[in-house]
């Protein structure tokens, strides 16, 4: 149970961050007052926080059950959806993550707890490239596996949105642990 002081920490946090909302519409040129933007800061706010709630989340916690499977062989989940804030410009990017990993003694995770390990390191601020090893260290940290390659393919909207406005484009990043980035040295050779 959060303390008094944290509760009020928070409850002030939340004032300033609709404080500044409220500057932000001043500052585009808008009349914070007006009908239609009267809920924004709150609801803003209110947004930022679902889309980050990984920060409040524990992979540890997500990957401490595993199960004997009598089998070491190779355990691939794809196509799994995602979505996470650019850190730069705190626009949306999204797309798949595709996760391989290698059990090490035939212990396994159950299948849904390798989304819900995206989902966390997703649901904070992000940049691609870091997304990919995070999701790829946890893996492998937690389950003692031997190996992870994790490979996302994303669209950023502060690629299609602004700047140079490359619209369609795709990002992948491909990130290996273990068994995964030896065969891959080995392959380049």
């Amino acid at each position: 149970m959060a303390s008094v002081d944290t509760i009020a920490q928070i409850d002030e946090s939340e004032i300033e961050a609709k404080e500044g909302i409220k500057k932000l519409l001043l500052f585009l040129g808008e009349d914070a007052n007006r009908e239609g933007l009267l809920d924004t800061p709150k609801r803003v706010v209110k947004a930022f926080k679902e889309m980050t709630k990984g920060y409040n989340e524990e992979v540890s916690e997500i990957l401490k059950v595993t199960f004997e499977s009598n089998n070491s062989n190779e355990i691939a989940i794809e196509s799994i959806p995602f979505n996470s804030l650019c850190e730069h410009h705190m626009l949306p990017f999204y797309g798949t993550v595709n996760i391989k990993y290698k059990p090490k003694n035939g212990r396994v995770v159950g299948l849904s707890k390798i989304p819900r390990v995206v989902e966390v390191f997703a649901k904070r601020l992000q940049i691609q490239e870091k997304l990919t090893k995070e999701i790829a260290d946890a893996i492998q940290q937690n389950l003692d596996c031997l190996g992870v390659e994790v490979e996302i393919i994303a669209k950023h909207m502060c690629m299609e949105l602004r700047g140079i406005k490359c619209v369609g484009s795709d990002t992948r990043t491909i990130y290996r642990t273990g068994c995964y980035e030896n065969l891959h040295n080995r392959n380049k050779s």
